[in-house]
């Protein structure tokens, strides 16, 4: 990952005017289609940020009044920062492996999943977009599919509903997806 990264337009714009109107320092723990075309070149175009979670949770109302939907931000570049909702599942801990993505900037922090994870954040909707993205993350880097089956044993068939599911997902249609 590169140490600051080139982010496509109009991202780069629109994270820095979210960062000058901040009031004080805000992690954003990012996931989804940003972090599959900021961070791994996926040739897609995205009009959100999804998020998992803020740092600190108080920053909420703020965040969202500057760059949510419907802000002035997201009206004039056109892309806005929204919590993720919908259908999504994380490996128990995911946070403990989230990967800086260096901005630079002085009150915005950009953290995103790293690679099995978000891979696996995408298991439990697994929408033919989802199945694209976790192919062209196991094809452009090489990810293990072992690596991933442990992950997803260890951190999310404990809890996670309908796990043999998620298992047949994975042994039957994910599978092919890794070179290994």
């Amino acid at each position: 990952m590169p140490a600051k990264p080139q982010l496509p337009a109009p991202w780069s714009a629109f994270l820095l005017e979210l960062n000058e109107e901040l009031s004080g320092p805000v992690e954003i723990q990012c996931m989804g289609g940003f972090v599959l075309t900021a961070v791994y070149g996926l040739p897609r175009v995205t009009g959100d940020l999804d998020y998992v979670t803020l740092v600190p949770s108080d920053a909420f109302e703020e965040v969202e009044r500057l760059a949510g939907r419907g802000s002035k931000l997201a009206y004039r570049y056109k892309v806005c920062v929204q919590q993720a909702g919908g259908v999504t599942d994380l490996p128990e801990e995911y946070d403990e492996r989230l990967v800086d993505l260096a901005l630079g900037l002085p009150n915005l922090f950009l953290k995103v999943l790293e690679p099995y994870d978000l891979a696996l954040s995408k298991l439990t909707r697994n929408s033919p977009k989802d199945r694209e993205d976790v192919k062209f993350l196991a094809a452009k880097l090489k990810l293990s599919f072992r690596k991933l089956s442990e992950r997803f044993g260890a951190e999310m068939k404990p809890w996670v509903a309908n796990p043999e599911r998620h298992e047949l997902t994975l042994a039957i249609l994910w599978r092919e997806y890794f070179a290994e």
